[in-house]
């Protein structure tokens, strides 16, 4: 893990970008402490798509709930 101060962070912002990219992870500090970590945004996981899926599926099996009494144009005022 690398640490930055803030004021380099900020002036060499797109060196730390370029950092993240490659994979690592900075953290920045403001007169010695630690106030953010950027890092790798995480790849979509498996189980992540699996649980979209299976919400997807029972939504689609759901009947709708409520009544509509309008149409779209009068929702739109068109």
């Amino acid at each position: 893990m690398k640490t930055v101060s803030a004021a380099d962070a900020n002036r060499h912002f797109s060196s730390v970008l370029r950092d993240v990219a490659s994979g690592q992870v900075v953290t920045v500090l403001s007169r010695g402490k630690p106030v953010a970590t950027i890092g790798p945004v995480a790849a979509k996981s498996d189980q992540r798509q699996v649980a979209k899926n299976g919400l997807l599926e029972r939504l689609n099996r759901q009947p709708p709930s409520g009544q509509r009494e309008w149409s779209r144009d009068e929702l739109y005022g068109t």
